[in-house]
């Protein structure tokens, strides 16, 4: 594997010979950054500085803490408990090496050390790390922290009840008669661009996309911590998104326009599926912000009185009388007041929009 300078990962070398940290370094610090520590608690203190090693090789056999006792530190810590560690050893018992991949030990290199050999062993854990990386990525577009994290953990995660949750649905208007006129790479690169933002602004918010159906655009916030200010945090949200739309809409070959609903409430939140498993929520109050989304105007945001009543001190709405939702019956709804100052208030920069031309093609 092949790095350039800037992405170079870094090794962190623990031994308490003088004489092999020489030789390591050497044969380790052009093709990656090096750091070294003498001792084990000097190693638990590079590990936990930012930045992070990639890798660290480790000695067993050490003054004061050994080897496995570095390990089984790391390994407790969350900071650093994914850090692939590959023990030193001279040591060659297969006791020993029992012992080390119970505690969390990677891979083991014998002493004295074969230049081939560490680089090979080296390149294969980086190169699982960096796919690790990569899936973990994926994760975090689909599922929520808490999730990824107990999957990771435990291999499940199980379903619960959460009390405090605010669920917008954002439907684009007249998305059927539009896509009739529209080739299938233009709207798909459409759709990625305009969701990618979406995405960005949610996270920003502290609020999760839980899936995409279509023009379909659901998202939660609450759903991973106890977040007192859901409400608020995905009303936020959601004025971002019609901000970016208005700005997107000066420039775009397709004008796109939208309506959001929201509702807060209780939801029941878990994992959909087997071999293709998805994040869901789902309950009463998930089918209310669809019924209310549908029941909004274009480039507007309904609420319920649910949500109102959580944020009536932060927002002006306005109401807009009771409307019957299926399967809900009469509710009385509110839009909430527009404000031209959000884009500025977080770290988007949607001004970018105004100057680029978008990735995109019209055929």
């Amino acid at each position: 594997m092949i790095f350039s300078k800037e992405s170079k990962p870094t090794i962190l070398v623990v031994d308490d010979s003088v004489e092999n940290l020489t030789v390591l370094n050497a044969l380790l610090k052009d093709t990656y950054r090096v750091k070294i520590a003498k001792d084990g608690i000097k190693a638990l203190e590079l590990a936990r500085q930012y930045p992070q090693p990639d890798l660290i090789l480790l000695d067993i056999i050490m003054p004061g803490i050994s080897g496995f006792q570095v390990c089984e530190e790391l390994k407790s810590c969350e900071s650093t408990q994914r850090i692939p560690v590959i023990f030193l050893t001279a040591l060659n018992e297969e006791t020993d090496e029992t012992k080390g991949l119970k505690l969390g030990g990677a891979d083991f290199i014998t002493k004295p050390i074969n230049p081939d050999i560490v680089k090979t062993r080296i390149n294969i854990h980086l190169e699982l790390q960096a796919e690790r990386r990569k899936t973990e990525a994926l994760l975090k577009i689909m599922l929520p922290d808490n999730v990824i994290s107990d999957l990771i953990q435990n291999g499940t995660h199980k379903p619960e009840v959460l009390h405090n949750v605010s669920i917008m649905f954002c439907d684009f208007v007249g998305f059927t008669a539009i896509t009739s006129q529209l080739q299938p790479d233009f709207l798909i690169n459409e759709l990625t661009e305009i969701y990618t933002y979406f995405d960005e602004i949610c996270t920003s918010n502290n609020v999760v996309r839980i899936k995409t159906i279509g023009d379909a655009y659901m998202a939660a916030a609450g759903i991973h911590n106890n977040d007192a200010q859901h409400a608020q945090n995905i009303i936020n949200a959601a004025l971002e998104i019609l901000d970016y739309l208005k700005k997107r809409n000066r420039y775009s070959k397709q004008e796109w326009q939208c309506r959001i609903g929201i509702n807060s409430g209780e939801v029941i939140g878990g994992i959909i599926g087997k071999t293709r498993f998805a994040y869901d929520i789902i309950g009463m109050d998930v089918n209310i912000a669809a019924r209310v989304e549908g029941a909004g105007h274009p480039m507007t945001i309904t609420i319920t009185t649910a949500t109102k009543e959580l944020v009536s001190n932060v927002f002006d709405t306005e109401s807009i009388g009771s409307v019957a939702l299926k399967g809900a019956g009469e509710m009385e709804l509110f839009t909430i007041y527009s404000r031209d100052d959000i884009a500025s208030e977080h770290q988007i920069n949607y001004n970018n929009l105004l100057v680029n031309e978008p990735q995109t093609s019209w055929n």
